[in-house]
């Protein structure tokens, strides 16, 4: 049921996110009617992608309001942040009261690092799919999946998905396609190779050689947190 009280709506950044998973979401969900968007960090400090582009947070964690929508990115630099106390506390702080939770890409893998993935349908980046078990979650191959207030979208773009359907919960379907029509979000790619049902056999063992030393990363504090949450993890 869409709401018309004002949004507070706040974005995660962190050094080495994925910039796609934050300034989709934006491009979105800032253009929604009678709401407020801040961009928060740990610390009040500019950051770069993981390409390196300059991000510049507007409050640091201990400064940030109550939020409506809590977005949560992802991107290599997450895995810093994944055992991060103060962080952590953050995102459940944030999502016990917040009217949505939305991560997109590997940001779920720091939903599920905070413990708020336990018996929640999620997916993730196809590259991390198999590592949601870890955090108790229920792994659902789609590129959107909302269970509850949490909604998590697949790798990157799937965040401008994800953020459609999100301000369609928040605002009604008619907005979030005005939205739409307004960014001309209407995807026609050169090229099939998007998902790894698709993709050309030598284009997805390319990606995932590529991916391959992240994984085995987050593998490792994967299990680490799984013990502190009490996943059981033998039979992955």
């Amino acid at each position: 049921m869409p709401t018309y009280r004002h949004l507070t709506i706040g974005a995660i950044i962190f050094p080495k996110l994925d910039q796609i998973d934050f300034t989709g979401p934006f491009e979105v969900l800032s253009r929604l009617p009678d709401s407020t968007f801040h961009v928060l960090a740990k610390q009040r400090e500019p950051v770069r992608d993981i390409h390196g582009l300059i991000l510049t947070p507007e409050l640091a964690f201990d400064e940030a309001p109550p939020l409506d929508v809590l977005i949560v990115p992802g991107g290599s630099g997450l895995d810093a942040f994944m055992e991060d106390e103060e962080t952590l506390a953050f995102i459940r702080r944030q999502a016990a009261r917040a009217t949505c939770v939305f991560s997109v890409c590997a940001g779920a893998l720091l939903c599920g690092a905070a413990g708020i993935l336990q018996g929640v349908r999620a997916t993730t980046h196809w590259t991390a799919f198999h590592l949601l078990g870890y955090f108790g979650a229920i792994p659902v191959d789609a590129r959107v999946v909302i269970d509850g207030k949490i909604v998590t979208a697949a790798g990157v773009t799937a965040g401008i998905d994800g953020a459609l359907r999100v301000a369609a919960i928040l605002r009604g379907d008619e907005v979030a396609q005005q939205i739409q029509l307004a960014i001309q979000y209407a995807p026609d790619p050169p090229f099939h190779s998007g998902s790894p049902e698709t993709a050309p056999p030598k284009v997805l063992e390319a990606a995932k050689a590529a991916a391959q030393p992240i994984t085995e990363g987050r593998l490792v504090i994967a299990k680490r947190i799984a013990q502190k949450l009490g996943v059981s993890v033998t039979h992955r």
